[in-house]
Order: structure tokens, then sequence, then C-alpha cells
């Protein structure tokens, strides 16, 4: 994986002096229809099945994650949402109307985590 240097300001405090961190190249971009070519090619379904597949799971992931349900995906890992929202100063302040919005939160899983151990990084010149 390429990465690049580049420096940025602490957010939380952007007087301090700003540090220097790895920020990875992107490579290009995978679709479903690529990415179900890569994965008939290694089953006995076809790329149409696969992107079906893939399809429907977006369209219908949505619906379970808004009931507030985590969705585990086997060893690849677990979606959820999480709220975002403006603080208050006590509870009895707190209502719907503090929430902002929502962010989607993927953990991996663990077969996820221990296959990319291996990485090996290369900065880009």
């Amino acid at each position: 994986m390429k990465f690049r240097v580049v420096e940025k300001g602490n957010p939380g405090n952007p007087s301090a002096p700003k540090k220097k961190y790895a920020n990875a190249v992107n490579a290009g971009k995978l679709g479903i229809k690529d990415f179900a070519k890569e994965i008939a090619g290694r089953s006995s379904l076809t790329r149409g099945d696969i992107e079906n597949v893939l399809n429907n799971f977006i369209d219908e992931l949505p619906t379970f994650l808004k009931l507030g349900l985590s969705v585990k995906l086997g060893e690849f890992g677990t979606l959820r949402l999480s709220p975002i929202s403006e603080g208050v100063d006590a509870d009895k302040e707190f209502t719907a109307a503090n929430i902002k919005g929502v962010k989607v939160i993927f953990t991996p899983g663990i077969e996820l985590k221990e296959s990319l151990r291996d990485i090996r990084f290369e900065e880009e010149k």
C-alpha cells in the first residue's frame, strides 16, 4: 500500500505545532461489477448472480440499521449506526433535535484484521 507524508494540525488545539503523518494514497476505485467479476472467478456463481446479491444487500442494509440492529457479516465484520449529536449541560435539555445525523460504524472481524497484518507500506515518490 502506498502512502505519502502530510502535515496535519491538531483540531483540538489549533495553536499546537503541526506534525507529519502517513496518508494512504488511493490506488483507484473498484466498483460492484469489478468486485463481482473477481468473486465469480473463485465461485460457481456468475458475475450477474454475485452482482445481484451485492446490490440487494446494499438495498436492504439501511432497513436493518435504521431499526437499531447491528448487522454482523460473518468474519468480515459488523456494521451499526451511531448518532451524531450536540452536547448539552443537563439530561433534561437533550431532545431528539440535538441529533444532527448518523454515521456508520464498521468493526472489522478478527479474520479480516489478521489478514491485513502483513501489509507492506511504500512511500509514494
